[in-house]
């Protein structure tokens, strides 16, 4: 039972402001999961110190990376460091296991060169060196999913959000996935996939029969499974006029 009950909680949040800005939030919770694992490691498994560190950490991208690497970076890479920063929150004695990727877009073009290059957001490994623990859990970290985002193609304008998958893409991600989602599936943890998009304004289309738009029209909810999206990755599609 305690199995059936775990699993990985995946969310995307979009906040469309008046402006055009918008703030994207990235989070996975891992919590459930670590709880299931941890139960079946051994008491001595437990003990050892990367099983006591405790983490409560934020941190912006462009000022947590080394000069070395600030110079290489084009003006769009280094914008887009300087508005993105990385919430960790950890402590596995107490199964809390939560990671939040958090970037402010001032407008549409912004936004789209941003979900365009989600996957370099990992630059010179800061995701992975910030939560290299959870390796130690499962095999799974929050870095894999991150750098799946490429596999989306992306039109964005002030009245539209168009996102699309790329199968091509889709399935190299899940062949360099395939032995943490493997591993998920043989301890029975689901993968629930959520994505919420609120809008300052009423949104006039939306092309996914399985996403639920709010009774004012501001906001479009699309909920579903990293097992359903393997079976049928178009469930994942979203085009959105406002």
């Amino acid at each position: 039972m305690l199995c059936l009950s775990s699993c990985v909680d995946i969310e995307e949040h979009y906040d469309f402001k008046p402006d055009g800005s918008c703030n994207v939030l990235y989070s996975f919770d891992m919590s459930s999961a670590v709880s299931v694992l941890m139960n079946l490691m051994s008491d001595s498994i437990k003990e050892t110190p990367q099983f006591s560190l405790v983490k409560d950490t934020a941190l912006n991208f462009y000022t947590a990376l080394p000069d070395s690497t600030q110079q290489k970076m084009t003006l769009e890479e280094a914008n887009m460091a300087k508005s993105s920063s990385l919430m960790v929150k950890m402590n596995l004695k107490k199964n809390i296991m939560k990671v939040g990727i958090n970037h402010v877009a001032k407008n549409s073009a912004d936004l789209e060169y941003y979900l365009k290059h989600l996957s370099k957001i990992s630059m010179n490994n800061q995701l992975n060196n910030v939560t290299k623990n959870d390796k130690h859990v499962g095999g799974f970290d929050a870095q894999q999913l991150v750098a799946g985002e490429d596999y989306y193609s992306y039109e964005i304008t002030p009245h539209k959000f168009y996102r699309v998958i790329d199968k091509t893409k889709f399935n190299a991600f899940l062949k360099k996935t395939q032995s943490a989602f493997a591993m998920a599936k043989a301890m029975l943890i689901d993968m629930p996939y959520k994505v919420v998009l609120n809008f300052a304004k009423p949104v006039k289309k939306v092309n996914n029969p399985k996403a639920i738009v709010s009774a004012d029209r501001k906001r479009v909810t699309l909920i579903t499974n990293m097992d359903d999206v393997i079976k049928n990755p178009s469930l994942m599609n979203l085009k959105i006029d406002f």
